[in-house]
């Protein structure tokens, strides 16, 4: 209560209970009053306010233009020691206001409203109205500001939306785009190349299709001729040779042991049969003097 606000007059509504005025304290009019009111040069329009962009209590955007030559328009809004921005601070209980120079170049203007950050280059799409803003890595932040508020601004203030990326990423993305530049260059020398090759390919070859025709002519002409030389060209005898070796290779490589193992039984069985036969050839020799003791006995 008895506090004195500065408030802008939206409308005015007539009740049964009489008119009613409809005011507002977030509105960009106010903005602009204000600086009519602590700038003379606004409210004498020696400096224009071109446009407004603001976020009611916490911070507002203003693009201002000299319609003299030889005045810095924002030093004007500024004032001395910035005692004019600060009336109107205090007035908007501690709001802050950025003062921009306005440019007819978009992407100056651009670049100016993204301040206090600094922009590296931009680039312009008209068509979707859409500007790529590369700013340095360390200001990223800054350029964004809290919660996108700064770009949130820019975006109002200059009427282009804003696609923003760190210097690093803008080269990464400019090194791709050249590789993928370079491919498809080759490609396209390749692609102009190979179809001049293929006719001189495709001649030869119908050249080469023709003899055979010509060839196949005389083929029925002399069929008896050309029969005996073929017999000799099959290798009757070249498919046989190697069933026997594979029929030798079978034969040697499983039953080798076995047989050595036969042969040594054989031999170790013939041993036996021959000492035995040479213990009964001596047991008869040993009883052959035994048979005369037997006759002289019937002799006496």
């Amino acid at each position: 209560v008895g506090q004195r606000l500065k408030v802008c007059l939206l409308e005015v509504v007539q009740t049964s209970r009489g008119p009613q005025l409809v005011v507002s304290r977030s509105h960009p009019n106010l903005l602009r009053r204000l600086f009519e009111v602590e700038v003379p040069e606004v409210f004498n329009e020696i400096v224009e306010l071109k446009s407004i962009a603001r976020e009611a209590g916490y911070r507002s955007k203003v693009a201002v233009a000299a319609r003299q030559d030889g005045i810095d328009p924002v030093g004007c809004c500024v004032g001395l020691r910035g005692i004019r921005i600060q009336n109107i601070v205090n007035e908007l209980s501690g709001e802050k206001i950025d003062v921009v120079m306005w440019n007819p170049s978009a992407s100056v203007f651009i670049a100016n409203a993204l301040s206090p950050a600094q922009v590296l280059g931009v680039e312009l799409n008209d068509e979707e109205k859409v500007a790529t803003v590369v700013i340095p890595d360390k200001q990223l932040s800054l350029a964004i500001g809290k919660e996108g508020q700064n770009v949130r601004l820019a975006a109002k203030l200059t009427g282009w939306r804003f696609d923003i990326k760190s210097a690093s990423s803008a080269e990464a993305e400019r090194m791709a785009k050249a590789e993928l530049l370079t491919e498809t260059a080759e490609e396209a020398i390749v692609g102009e190349e190979s179809p001049a090759r293929t006719p001189d390919i495709m001649e030869p070859a119908l050249v080469s299709a023709k003899p055979p025709e010509e060839a196949a002519e005389p083929l029925p002409a002399t069929d008896g001729t050309f029969i005996p030389p073929q017999v000799p060209f099959e290798p009757p005898a070249a498919v046989e040779k190697p069933q026997v070796r594979f029929a030798e290779d079978i034969l040697v490589s499983g039953p080798t042991k076995p047989e050595t193992k036969s042969k040594k039984r054989k031999k170790k069985s013939t041993k036996i049969e021959g000492r035995a036969q040479d213990g009964i050839r001596l047991k008869k020799q040993r009883r052959e003097p035994e048979t005369p003791i037997d006759d002289d006995e019937e002799e006496y």
